[in-house]
């Protein structure tokens, strides 16, 4: 098991979550429990696999994951992106969203290369 709260992904989604909360708090209220619902649940979807993936017993089930993570934060980009060009979130906070996800994105992927070359050795 992982110590959650040092992990710099984890911290680092916790962060663009919020980012995330913040933004949509702007959104038309028409469009609380359509797309911005959704905008959050993927938001929150990826510290929460993160965090899943910690918590479970072998370095295998955490890579796998750090996958599903990954995959919620890719859903997450191709959201924001919608939401930009429907003008429901500015661009310059789009644009830092977006910065933010795929540093994440990367994060991610060097640590599930290190966890898998870790139990590969094993």
């Amino acid at each position: 098991m992982h110590k959650l709260k040092e992990l710099k992904i984890w911290n680092k989604a916790i962060d663009v979550c919020l980012a995330v909360y913040k933004a949509t708090g702007t959104f038309p209220k028409e469009e609380i429990y359509g797309l911005t619902s959704q905008l959050r649940r993927a938001a929150v979807s990826v510290p929460s696999n993160i965090a899943e993936g910690a918590g479970r017993n072998t370095d295998g089930e955490f890579a796998q994951f750090l996958g599903i993570a990954t995959g919620s934060a890719y859903e997450l980009q191709t959201q924001v992106v919608i939401f930009e060009k429907l003008n429901l979130m500015t661009g310059q906070h789009a644009e830092k969203v977006l910065h933010d996800i795929d540093e994440l994105l990367k994060m991610t992927y060097s640590f599930k290369q290190k966890i898998k070359s870790k139990t590969n050795k094993s």
